[in-house]
């Protein structure tokens, strides 16, 4: 049997101005780069207007050293759609060199469902990374030019979290030290590399809109810290023009197409384990605005790139997938059984069965937590038996979810002909519990406000919290945590002294704000205030002792974090002053009294 590589060389692909005639492309807004790759303008979608077609998700179990195959099912399924004589797009990552050369291989798909020209994609392809590499190091230039020269913003070398990127894996660049050689050579510090891909440059440059877009978001990232605790960021810095301008053309969706002659875009690539692991924004809009469906993936299960798909990109642009495909191997599932990898060829119903869990409960969280339809793919194998094949099925239907054969590896489009006809009919009619597009629930914003009083003379935050809602354990919806905040928040709830935390408070003054007021700010390196990665603090204390504001739960979708443990979380502050020359810190401590609150559920807007 062939190689992938194999097979991808020995496919005679079409000419891509071809491709982009196919996919409706006007020749100008192509950039030819090559016979078989192009970039297209970003000013296609602002020139014309196009009704959206239908988004299709593909996600996956957690990842196995089985495989999954994602991609590859990704590329198969739009294959098969075509062959059904649907318009159809695919809209995939970019693969990472480090990866690539590693251990994990290419990001091209696989056997007969590959995008082309596989070489290229998997390699320097356009340049894109490259780019977002030459911005990011951009930056750390500018920055330790600031500091080697004056460093007017009074930056502390001990306090700089911005690092210097390469796409590669290079573990002995992850820790050093840099700016030896004297004077002229930069300021001595520690310093480091991450991969590429790892880069907040590469973030940002996937959930942009637009080039202002891009500017904006990129003049907010913190490089550091100043000697008294301020953040600094890459507008100081005024870097952001000079980025975004090594960014303009990158910024462009990438055009190729599947071995069967469907276009697809490849753009952007950030790890789903480190950032939200989807294609670009821009990517994923174009097809959809030229495609009556549009397929697209998030990386690793979906326990993070589906659900940072739809938590995170869903939220920022209003998309609303119309189905979802979640893919497994019946390899992969005994694997989490617990049989080793090199075991997985033989017929092992108990093992299968005590991996389906992982499965079933990606397939709940699409299909309760978020509310839409589901299709399980089972990547088939030859080894895969008939037992084994029915058991997966059998449970996936005790949850309401049909599963479909797929075999789109060996076969291309032909073998995922009953997964593309499952996605039509969801994306069209929605599933039988009447889940489709229009009944997606993104994970609820819940706010609620809190009238405090504080005493200065006493060290304490004093914070009702009834003891099942702080016992560790994972709340499964979003739904659980809404109806456990409705409990304890009902508005004139009187809530007496419980328990008492430490709570410093870091003073911070604003020129713009009256005498007296001070105001409450999330930092990176001190945490003046931490109430976890899911809960955002807004609001200041006004000179009368009121707290104004709100706390703001994000992002909780399938529970990882409980907002009110984190509510009393840790905190640390200091208030500094200038006297004499020297700094002086004091350290405050407040006792605060919660006397009501008052909750409201908001649905996030798409523009959070």
């Amino acid at each position: 049997m062939q190689s992938d590589i194999e097979i991808a060389q020995a496919a005679q692909p079409q000419r891509i101005d071809a491709i982009a005639e196919k996919a409706g492309i006007d020749d100008k807004y192509l950039e030819m780069y090559g016979k078989y790759k192009a970039k297209v303008d970003y000013n296609l979608l602002r020139d014309n207007e196009h009704t959206p077609g239908k988004l299709v998700l593909v996600t996956a179990i957690n990842p196995t050293p089985a495989g999954e195959g994602k991609t590859t099912t990704t590329v198969g399924l739009a294959d098969a759609l075509a062959k059904r004589g649907k318009n159809v797009m695919v809209a995939l990552r970019e693969p990472s060199l480090g990866p690539v050369f590693g251990i994990k291989g290419g990001a091209a798909g696989g056997g007969y469902a590959q995008v082309v020209p596989m070489e290229d994609i998997n390699l320097h392809f356009t340049g894109d990374f490259h780019a977002i590499g030459a911005a990011n190091n951009l930056l750390a230039a500018m920055l330790d030019a600031h500091i080697h020269n004056g460093n007017q913003l009074g930056i502390d070398v001990r306090k700089i979290t911005w690092k210097r990127v390469v796409d590669m894996n290079d573990r002995q660049l992850r820790n050093i030290v840099d700016g030896l050689g004297g004077k002229a050579n930069g300021v001595p510090r520690e310093d480091g590399f991450d991969i590429t891909v790892a880069s907040e440059v590469m973030a940002i440059f996937c959930l942009a809109t637009s080039i202002t877009d891009l500017k904006e978001r990129l003049g907010r990232i913190v490089v550091g810290y100043t000697f008294d605790d301020q953040p600094v960021t890459a507008h100081d810095l005024h870097a952001e023009g000079a980025m975004a301008a090594l960014l303009k053309d990158a910024l462009k969706p990438n055009l190729v197409q599947t071995l069967e002659g469907t276009p697809a875009f490849i753009h952007g690539g950030p790890f789903a384990n480190i950032a939200h692991g989807c294609n670009s924004i821009m990517a994923t809009q174009m097809a959809l605005a030229l495609g009556d469906y549009a397929i697209t993936e998030a990386g690793f299960g979906a326990d993070l790139g589906a659900e940072k798909f739809l938590d995170i990109k869903c939220r920022l642009t209003g998309l609303k997938p119309d189905a979802v495909v979640v893919v497994a191997t019946v390899r992969a599932l005994k694997n989490h059984g617990g049989v080793a990898k090199d075991e997985l060829n033989e017929e092992n119903l108990e093992a299968l069965e005590a991996g389906l869990p992982n499965l079933l409960q990606h397939v709940e969280n699409i299909t309760q937590v978020f509310n839409l339809p589901c299709v399980v793919a089972i990547n088939r194998f030859p080894i895969d038996t008939e037992a084994e094949l029915k058991l997966v099925e059998d449970k996936c239907r005790e949850l309401g979810v049909n599963v479909a054969l797929s075999e789109v590896w060996a076969k291309g489009g032909e073998g995922g002909l009953a997964l593309a006809d499952e996605v039509v009919r969801l994306c069209n009619e929605g599933d039988e519990a009447g889940r489709g597009a229009d009944t997606v629930e993104h994970p609820r914003r819940v706010v609620f406000d809190a009238e405090v009083v504080f005493d200065f003379r006493i060290a304490a935050l004093v914070v009702h919290v009834p003891h099942d809602i702080t016992r560790t354990g994972v709340l499964a919806r979003s739904v659980e945590i809404q109806h456990r905040i409705e409990r304890i928040a009902r508005p004139g709830l009187q809530v007496e002294r419980q328990r008492t935390v430490e709570f410093p408070i870091g003073h911070r003054r604003r020129t713009d704000r009256p005498r007296g007021e001070c105001r409450l700010q999330r930092q990176r390196r001190d945490r003046i205030v931490d109430f976890g990665p899911h809960l955002h603090r807004v609001g200041h204390i006004g000179h009368d002792g009121q707290l104004r504001g709100a706390f703001d739960a994000r992002n909780i979708g399938f529970g990882h974090f409980d907002p009110f443990f984190h509510l009393r979380a840790h905190a640390a502050g200091k208030r500094r002053q200038q006297r004499g020359g020297k700094q002086y810190a004091f350290h405050h401590q407040f006792s605060f009294a919660i006397r009501s609150f008052a909750s409201a559920t908001m649905p996030s807007s798409a523009g959070e």
